[in-house]
């Protein structure tokens, strides 16, 4: 046990991520640092979704897309039945408050993970391909969808306002970029996978925290979140994500997929994106993200650990599987 714990290494993004929290609740931007640090996160958003641009290679989207029911399977879990989860979980609001209710539901507005997905999903021996590219579709879809469900789903009563507009914004801050990326791939491919480019998307998500913890901090949201409703997020991460890896998996039995491609459904369909997620708030919400931000960040950490050890126990039984049938 001394040995396993000598050889552990905490993840550098959560690391990174609690970092980033900390210094905004003990020294929160404000004034003019504020504001050009608020123009500096949208420039490292930019970036980053010029990189993913970038990275996503044509031809395994082409190749991929031709698995059709696989990838719908996927976009309708992440974007039709986690959201109707969110609206089921509204009697929580009297328990946690407006923003943090808004949190949980906006939390399961946002797409699917793609680095975590595609690497628990080859973990566990499933469908790697199919993992990239549902993945992939799901951010770049998300770029249009997220925005449209929250002005359905989130202002209504007048406890958020967000407009038309919004599509401008993340057309502009994060579709954009990823276009240019996609465009010029050719002659930035190098570039873009070169160790410089490694930890763009970990400053990026931790400048995004440290800019809504700031902001929270500075009008006073943060003073107002008790510890009870802190543990409450945890446990209620845990069982949504043990029920989504249960429900998803029944999902992927019933409409006949082979195991690779249940594998696939499970872990793209279960997870929700830190990446993708902070920086649509930023930009949909403004600097009103504060609470909003919350149960995405505790969700997030939780589903690591959690498909982690599920992905590693479905990869042994597989490979003792065939090893027995040899």
């Amino acid at each position: 046990m001394w040995q396993r714990l000598r050889k552990w290494r905490p993840d550098p993004l959560i690391v990174l991520i609690i970092v980033a929290l900390i210094l905004g609740l003990v020294l929160p931007a404000r004034g003019e640092f504020a504001e050009g640090f608020d123009v500096a996160t949208k420039i490292a958003i930019a970036f980053l979704f010029f990189l993913y641009g970038v990275r996503l290679s044509p031809r395994e989207a082409i190749d991929g897309v031709r698995h059709w029911k696989l990838h719908l399977t996927i976009m309708l879990i992440t974007f039709v039945m986690f959201p109707i989860i969110g609206l089921l979980m509204k009697p929580t609001e009297w328990f946690l408050g407006t923003g943090l209710y808004m949190g949980i539901l906006f939390m399961c507005l946002v797409p699917s993970t793609v680095q975590s997905s595609v690497n628990f999903t080859s973990i566990a021996k499933g469908n790697v391909a199919g993992a990239v590219v549902a993945a992939s579709a799901s951010n770049l879809m998300g770029i249009f969808l997220t925005p449209l469900l929250v002005m359905a789903l989130m202002t209504r009563d007048g406890e958020l306002h967000v407009d038309g507009s919004v599509f401008f914004s993340i057309s502009l801050q994060l579709l954009l970029p990823f276009l240019i990326g996609q465009f010029t791939r050719r002659w930035t491919y190098k570039f873009a996978a070169s160790p410089i480019t490694k930890n763009v998307d970990r400053i990026s998500i931790a400048m995004v925290v440290y800019a809504a913890f700031s902001q929270g901090m500075v009008d006073g949201i943060w003073a107002a979140v008790p510890a009870s409703s802190i543990i409450f997020l945890c446990v209620f991460s845990v069982v949504l994500v043990w029920l989504l890896l249960k429900i998803t998996g029944v999902i992927g039995k019933t409409l006949h997929f082979n195991r690779a491609d249940r594998i696939t459904i499970m872990f793209a369909g279960s997870k929700k994106s830190l990446a993708t997620g902070l920086p649509m708030a930023a930009v949909i919400f403004a600097g009103n993200a504060g609470e909003i931000i919350l149960p995405l960040m505790i969700f997030h950490q939780i589903q690591l650990m959690m498909c982690a050890w599920y992905a590693a126990k479905w990869g042994k039984e597989y490979e003792e599987g065939e090893k027995s049938s040899v």
